[in-house]
């Protein structure tokens, strides 16, 4: 691909795209609150109301009055900004295929959609409620994972299926290990990380889990949520093509500003798991 024939809103779509196929904790949230985000610092407003009370009804009485509900907001901050600045010299593009643009693309995509993730995962001190274990194995895994769907059905949460378990690669191997049958299908399959479901709760693995030191292992801060409980919202700002002064070669930078936010804290459980002996003080 030649510079002259790069067209920035195509290839911002695309990059959207290939962002969208690289997410787990992104593709994991509300994203309905997605606006006009110009730079960093910018804020959307999260708008929401009071429950709604339910009464007894009797026949041939008259029903109280309308009740007043109050509408209230939260504010989710745009305060993540990355970027990415490549080149491709004319001697390696004029000897390579004509999709390596399209693949640096790609790998741009990927690297942006991993820093979205780590950065979603940070907010799992925002957690309502947390289940600790110091020294997860294979026999207690699954309990685990059964206490935690628990507790989202204790505040309400009625579809399993809205729920998702987020856990690493290591947590996921104890899982496996378990021998427990992991429902799936070919749709879901499909899903970027999706390792099977657990209780109509469905699990996903991630690299970008939040781990910690302790002294028996590491600590993997997994997390198991409603869809709705954290908010996310993002924008590719800028995508520019340019000829860089002093080389000959094809450049490409962009921007991608977004902001996360734990909406329903109570929807939304820790999972706090030491995996013993797994690089843990001697």
């Amino acid at each position: 691909m030649s510079i002259q024939n790069f067209i920035s809103t195509v290839w911002s779509e695309n990059l959207y795209q290939a962002l969208d196929k690289q997410y787990v904790a992104v593709s994991n949230c509300n994203r309905d609150y997605e606006g006009e985000i110009r730079e960093k610092g910018n804020v959307v407003r999260i708008c929401g109301i009071e429950n709604v009370s339910v009464s007894d009804y009797t026949k041939n009485t008259n029903m109280s009055a309308p009740e007043a509900l109050t509408d209230n907001y939260r504010d989710l901050v745009i305060d993540q900004a990355k970027y990415f600045n490549f080149q491709i010299d004319d001697v390696d593009r004029a000897q390579s295929t004509p999709k390596l643009m399209a693949l640096a693309m790609k790998n741009a995509a990927s690297a942006l959609a991993n820093a979205a993730d780590r950065y979603v995962y940070g907010l799992f001190s925002e957690a309502g409620s947390s289940i600790t274990d110091g020294n997860v194995t294979a026999e207690t895994i699954v309990g685990h994972l059964i206490d935690a769907r628990t507790k989202l059905f204790a505040k309400n949460v009625a579809d399993a299926s809205d729920i998702v378990i987020e856990v690493s690669p290591e947590i996921a191997g104890l899982i496996l290990k378990a021998k427990v049958n992991l429902a799936t299908d070919n749709q879901e399959a499909l899903e970027n990380g999706f390792l099977g479901s657990i209780g109509g709760c469905k699990i996903f693995v991630s690299n970008n889990i939040s781990k910690g030191m302790t002294e028996t292992g590491i600590s993997h801060k997994c997390i198991a949520r409603t869809k709705r409980a954290v908010a996310f919202a993002e924008q590719l700002s800028e995508i520019d093509a340019y000829r860089p002064e002093l080389r000959f070669a094809d450049a490409v930078k962009g921007l991608h500003l977004y902001g996360a936010k734990v909406v329903y804290p109570e929807e939304m459980v820790l999972l706090n798991l030491t995996v013993a002996d797994e690089g843990g003080a001697a």
